[in-house]
């Protein structure tokens, strides 16, 4: 079942980012206060499908990785630990606070400031989380290896 679990964990929780990425982009692109207003307000609760499949993805990678060494799986691992700590340290906070702001029809510099932070942590997100499936890929033999 951890087989199973892990891809489909990890594709929901990078598919869900990537969501919230693009809806972000689109939404100031835009210029429409109430679709960022409405984009802004609805990432929190996409918080409900991110952060169990973001849960599931470490824990069933801890388990199938458990007793294994190597490079890819060191990467792998290293990668989640930035991949948590920015979600944990900047992502969360940066999407409550602009969630608040747009509730409020706040749009100014300290917004536009933290959404550019966002952005840029969300998008460090996107390719840590895609390089780590490239790198499952390659570990379960989907992919081929890269020529040393």
């Amino acid at each position: 079942m951890t087989k199973t679990l892990h891809p489909v964990a990890g594709s929901t929780a990078l598919l869900t980012i990537m969501i919230f990425w693009v809806s972000t982009v689109s939404s100031e692109v835009s210029g429409n206060a109430d679709w960022v207003m409405a984009v802004k307000t609805a990432i929190p609760w996409g918080f409900i499908v991110l952060v169990p499949a973001l849960m599931a993805t470490g824990i069933s990678g801890m388990h199938l990785g458990a007793g294994r060494r190597g490079a890819l799986l060191a990467r792998k691992r290293w990668r989640m630990q930035v991949i948590a700590a920015n979600g944990l340290l900047i992502l969360v906070p940066s999407a409550l606070f602009l969630a608040m702001r747009a509730q409020a029809g706040q749009f100014d510099a300290a917004f536009f400031a933290v959404q550019g932070v966002e952005l840029a942590a969300g998008a460090v997100n996107i390719a840590l989380l895609g390089l780590n499936m490239a790198d499952g890929l390659r570990m379960t033999g989907r992919l081929r290896r890269r020529a040393a």
